[in-house]
């Protein structure tokens, strides 16, 4: 659970640690580099998250983590910075997936607060992922979506404010969620299993 002053770590790791998973807080990149998999918490701003990760000097481990494709879960923010840039500042985000991250528009209410319906996309149908997890609500909290490149790894989508935008995406060893599975009860803790058994 990478510690960079841009996540809620602690609750993150609980939601980790309910469903399974033996969590550890670190900002220690040697000392991450010892992990099975990579969770990147986020909660706010994007560009100031994706300025307080490159200071935090994690930005080296993940994009060699990725390029050795080992597990790494982005949560919230947390995968949005996977994507290459956002419209909520100007700090690049890791470029990890191809795609940038979208405001909702000005018709809707933002932020997209509270529990809302997880579908499993085309992408998504057999994916073991969203085994009891496909047709439940999940929190969400964000005035932000991603837009992918490609859509082939959108494993689900949520519709909110005249957008039906990628919840749940998978890019090789790369999962992220645009809601808190941390905070969506045993749905949330079902996925972040399911993530876990996969792994094991």
């Amino acid at each position: 659970m990478l510690d960079y002053d841009a996540g809620n770590v602690r609750s993150a790791k609980r939601g980790f640690d309910a469903a399974g998973g033996d969590a550890f807080v670190t900002r220690d990149p040697d000392e991450a580099a010892t992990a099975d998999a990579l969770v990147v918490p986020g909660v706010g701003h994007f560009s100031s998250c994706a300025a307080a990760l490159r200071a935090s000097g994690l930005t080296a481990l993940l994009e060699r983590w990725i390029a050795e494709q080992r597990p790494l879960f982005g949560i919230c923010v947390g995968m949005q910075l996977l994507y290459e840039r956002s419209e909520e500042g100007d700090e690049e985000g890791l470029g990890l997936i191809p795609g940038h991250v979208e405001r909702f528009p000005a018709s809707a209410v933002v932020p997209h607060l509270g529990w809302d319906i997880v579908h499993a996309a085309e992408a998504g149908l057999s994916d073991p992922l969203l085994i009891g997890v496909a047709g439940q609500r999940c929190y969400f909290v964000h005035g932000y979506y991603a837009v992918p490149v490609d859509r082939g790894h959108v494993v689900a989508r949520t519709a909110y404010g005249g957008v039906d935008f990628p919840c749940l995406v998978r890019e090789g060893s790369v999962v992220g969620t645009q809601f808190h599975p941390e905070k969506s009860g045993e749905v949330g803790r079902r996925l972040l299993a399911n993530w876990i058994r996969a792994l094991r």
